[in-house]
């Protein structure tokens, strides 16, 4: 009986797993450079053109890095190069998917608030403020969008988890935020939005992270109830 040829596709995806767990286990660490795709090829028992896909997917997703002239190499791994994608979903996203992402965004700013009222230092506390002053000083939109984008970046950074700050930045990514933005401020919420932020920031001083977790779950949660009405 004649044996059948695997897609192609199937392939090119186990030479994907195959390299990411070269990777994981150690075999090739952040920085380094590849062996040849043919060395690859061999080592790993796939046909060049399917690793040259492999390679070529990997690096899209920020797991290698073409260098002109010296090769392909691992990158630093870092969560804000591995989870980039994540803006660009989060900028393509209409309707029921939309509101999913803003349902993650909920859960997550609320864990963020609450880590961050553990963890904030005087400093992060003040520059957290800083951005709530800005957002009391002026009427322009452009301006807000771009403090409230801000406040939520600092509270975030504060609490030191470096993942989950770059979850939030693709899920907040400022053509999403601007998307939802527009529509929302036609509803004049200007004033609550600020008071929105002024209670996540009491709770900060107050350094009550379940207080955080609460204010911040209700502020977006006053975005993600907008949308899901204007979907109905």
């Amino acid at each position: 009986m004649e044996r059948s040829t695997p897609p192609r596709g199937t392939v090119t995806q186990r030479a994907i797993e195959q390299l990411k767990s070269l990777i994981s286990e150690g075999h090739l660490e952040p920085g380094q450079r590849l062996p040849t795709e043919r060395d690859l090829a061999v080592r790993l028992g796939i046909s060049r053109s399917s690793m040259r896909e492999a390679i070529r997917a990997l690096t899209v997703l920020g797991v290698l890095e073409a260098r002109h002239g010296s090769g392909i190499y691992v990158t630093r791994l870092q969560a804000a190069d591995l989870l980039e994608t994540l803006g660009v979903v989060a900028d393509l996203s209409r309707g029921p998917q939309l509101i999913e992402l803003m349902e993650i965004r909920r859960a997550l700013e609320a864990t963020a608030a609450a880590i961050a009222a553990a963890r904030i230092s005087p400093e992060q506390l003040a520059e957290v403020e800083t951005h709530l002053d800005a957002m009391y000083a002026t009427e322009d939109p452009g301006e807000i969008l771009a403090h409230d984008l801000a406040f939520h970046r600092a509270v975030a950074v504060a609490g030191g988890n470096g993942t989950l700050v770059a979850i939030l930045d693709g899920l907040s990514s400022r053509t999403f935020r601007a998307r939802v933005w527009r529509g929302y401020q036609e509803e004049g919420v200007f004033d609550r939005t600020r008071h929105e932020h002024r209670r996540i920031l009491d709770a900060l001083r107050a350094r009550d992270p379940e207080a955080a977790r609460a204010a911040a779950a209700a502020h977006v949660g006053e975005v993600e109830s907008w949308l899901r009405a204007r979907q109905t």
